[in-house]
């Protein structure tokens, strides 16, 4: 068990409420993805003229941990968004087996917080040796990581000293949202004044995201020795990062899952002792999510459902800011998810904080 006085957030003034530090930097988000957004509006410009002269028609992913849900949304969203393909690398291809793949025309895409994780790095060298355009995003500028890039978008997000990601996880995805809107504009992609439209909101809606209350679902999650989180499309790399936050904060067993797949074995799992969390973005994904939602709850399922408006259980129902681009809702719904695990761990009587045998900077080879 914790007391207060094992929660710190020496970020914080005038301390002694008891927050915790993850929830602290969680709170901040919105006012970091504005300064970020600003801070790299000519950033994204120069990026994306070097990649059309480049004549990059495809990207390639790199990144481990939270940094690589950010990566599972970049490629929903550029193929989405852009129509190019996207495939995610391995960063032990380059740190373990030493292979260099064909990287002509290609955006490669390294997410770090840190930039130190000398597999990324490895990764990324050997990267731009075949011909690839190397953009490092990460919130340390002159990392490593940094160093090896043509361009660095930095996430602006200033010191994390909570081991669980948060800040720098919401500034990934608006990082990335930020390319990608940039990137749809200078394609002359039809709609794509209304992603950089959404990306001006942002900020504020993610403000109003801190006040949605998903506290229903503390009790649920607290006595739950496993469960699912389940989500679909742009979506899906928030599953799997509120899957991790759930391990490493609450050490609670939680699996993520594309709505898709579930039914391809897993679903064998579901009773009233294992409950779900879904996120249901408002998209064209909206209608195949709720066949599932449907289907869990008949099979007895305590599902929690993180959407706009009720989809038959009001008690399950977790409420997400309206009026989002569905683009940057999953950007939105993971700003409310970090205060409830914030919640869940505390009420498991854990620190959030300090999740044990986890150090903020991981080095992998």
């Amino acid at each position: 068990m914790i007391s207060n006085a094992d929660i710190t957030s020496p970020l914080s003034p005038g301390k002694g409420d008891g927050m915790t530090q993850m929830e602290f930097e969680a709170r901040s988000a919105p006012e970091l993805v504005a300064k970020m957004l600003q801070s790299n509006a000519d950033q994204f410009k120069l990026v994306v003229a070097d990649l059309q002269s480049c004549k990059v028609d495809n990207v390639v992913t790199c990144a481990r941990g939270s940094s690589d849900h950010a990566a599972t949304y970049a490629k929903y969203l550029i193929e989405t968004q852009l129509g190019l393909n996207v495939s995610s690398q391995g960063p032990s291809i380059a740190s373990v087996y030493g292979v260099s793949t064909n990287m002509k025309h290609t955006l490669f895409l390294a997410i770090s917080q840190s930039g130190k994780s000398p597999d990324l790095i490895a990764a990324a060298d050997l990267a731009r040796a075949a011909g690839a355009r190397v953009v490092a995003m990460v919130n340390d500028e002159t990392s490593p990581l940094a160093q090896k890039a043509h361009f660095v978008l930095p996430l602006c997000a200033g010191p994390e000293i909570s081991v669980a990601a948060t800040k720098t996880y919401i500034a990934s995805l608006a990082v990335v949202a930020g390319l990608v809107s940039a990137w749809a504009m200078e394609r002359k992609i039809s709609d794509a004044s209304d992603l950089a439209e959404g990306l001006v909101k942002l900020p504020e809606q993610l403000a109003s995201a801190l006040s949605c209350d998903w506290s229903s679902a503390i009790p649920a999650f607290r006595d739950a020795n496993n469960m699912i989180v389940m989500g679909r499309g742009l979506g899906l790399g928030i599953t799997f990062e509120a899957a991790l936050k759930f391990k490493e904060t609450c050490r609670l067993h939680a699996e993520g899952f594309s709505a898709a797949e579930f039914k391809h074995g897993p679903m064998a799992l579901v009773d009233k002792d294992f409950p779900v969390l879904v996120f249901r973005q408002d998209d064209v994904a909206t209608g195949i999510t709720g066949g599932m939602i449907a289907e869990m709850r008949a099979l007895g399922a305590n599902v929690f459902v993180a959407e706009i408006q009720s989809s038959g259980d009001a008690s399950g129902h977790l409420p997400v800011v309206a009026g989002v681009h569905p683009a940057l809702i999953p950007i939105t719904m993971v700003q409310s998810f970090y205060l409830l695990v914030n919640e869940v761990s505390l009420a498991r009587g854990l620190n959030p904080d300090k999740p044990p045998h986890l150090n903020k900077v991981t080095e992998t080879h």
